[in-house]
């Protein structure tokens, strides 16, 4: 019997991947028409654990440090080893020490080596962080890579579904329904994540670059066709609302500080993910009635899905769950499985 995935995020797809690769039967099933909505087609794609080693766990730089190459792995090509750099303002310099002193994995370079890294930012800022390990990809492009491999190792999608199939059998179920899962999942919270895309010719970057300030931090994520990924938001709530004027206002005078070139920009689109948390921060493989479930990825869902979806199929193949045969008899499934409700946003 095949295994469910609930959730065609990030890490229903890593999962899957990872169990297509073990030989076991794969079925994903997700209320949206396409793989990836939700927020993980709002992601940075930074797969930067030492960066985010400096507001995070230990954990965060353990489990992330293998992401690049578990990516580059199953999409060749899709890594861009680039490194990451980081950046204050003149006044803000001191929160390059506090930075620093958080985390490891980095080089202090000055004004003529980021000027060699970035030649848009020369002149811009006397000295920086440069993280040369890190990497990023383009989640989109990352969702749909994977999409294209499962299907052409024959996993199977039912995609714009409410519900699993009646007519089948599962050994397991595995639920990776991100935000969703807070309603039923105790200690899972909300973290609302705003971000926009900026179109401009006039500056180019090779790599993310983090700009630290005391009350407005960003990144900005180079994507392809001048377009530029801004982010950094971090609310404590799980209003998906629309992206507030405040926060539009703060993210595009950070990009400014970055660049003016930005100040000229077109915002081409705005978005928000709410992304699920524990409260310290950190994922964890669950276990249901039915199966598993990965739950938490709060801001690393890209970074933290391979070793997440590895330990949940190592567990699956070791056997720590028995066969499950749901049962559908009954025709209200929605109250049989209330944690599935609008697919995965990771």
């Amino acid at each position: 019997m095949p295994v469910l995935i609930k959730g065609a995020g990030v890490a229903g797809l890593a999962t899957a991947l990872e169990l297509s690769r073990r030989g076991i039967a794969v079925e994903v099933v997700d209320a949206a028409e396409t793989v990836g909505t939700g927020a993980s087609t709002y992601a940075g794609g930074m797969l930067a654990a030492f960066c985010e080693r400096e507001a995070g766990d230990e954990a965060v730089l353990m489990l992330g440090l293998s992401s690049a190459d578990w990516w580059e792995e199953a999409l060749p090509g899709a890594v861009f080893r680039k490194g990451t750099l980081v950046v204050a303002a003149g006044r803000d310099s001191g929160e390059l020490d506090r930075f620093a002193a958080r985390t490891r994995g980095y080089e202090w370079v000055g004004g003529n080596a980021i000027a060699e890294l970035e030649p848009d930012l020369a002149g811009r800022f006397e000295r920086a962080l440069f993280f040369a390990e890190e990497a990023h990809l383009d989640p989109r492009k990352a969702m749909a890579g994977l999409y294209e491999t499962l299907i052409a190792s024959g996993v199977h999608f039912h995609l714009g579904c409410s519900d699993v199939p009646s007519d089948r059998s599962y050994a397991a179920v595995v639920e990776c329904t991100g935000a969703a899962a807070i309603a039923t999942t105790p200690g899972l919270r909300g973290v609302r994540g705003e971000m926009l895309f900026l179109e401009t010719p006039e500056i180019s970057l090779s790599r993310p670059v983090r700009l630290l300030h005391p009350r407005h931090p960003l990144y900005v994520v180079p994507r392809e066709d001048h377009r530029f990924m801004v982010g950094a938001t971090m609310i404590e709530t799980d209003d998906d609302g629309p992206i507030t004027a405040r926060s539009l206002m703060e993210l595009l005078n950070a990009a400014y500080a970055v660049h003016p070139a930005f100040g000229e920009a077109r915002v081409v689109e705005t978005g928000v993910g709410i992304r699920p948390a524990f409260a310290d921060n950190l994922p964890r493989v669950l276990d249901r009635d039915d199966g598993f479930a990965i739950a938490g990825m709060y801001r690393h869902g890209f970074l933290l899905a391979p070793t997440m979806a590895r330990q949940l199929a190592e567990r699956l193949c070791a056997g720590e769950h028995p066969p499950f045969t749901p049962v559908f008899e009954e025709p209200a499934a929605a109250d049989r499985h209330p944690s599935f409700r609008h697919g995965a946003i990771q």
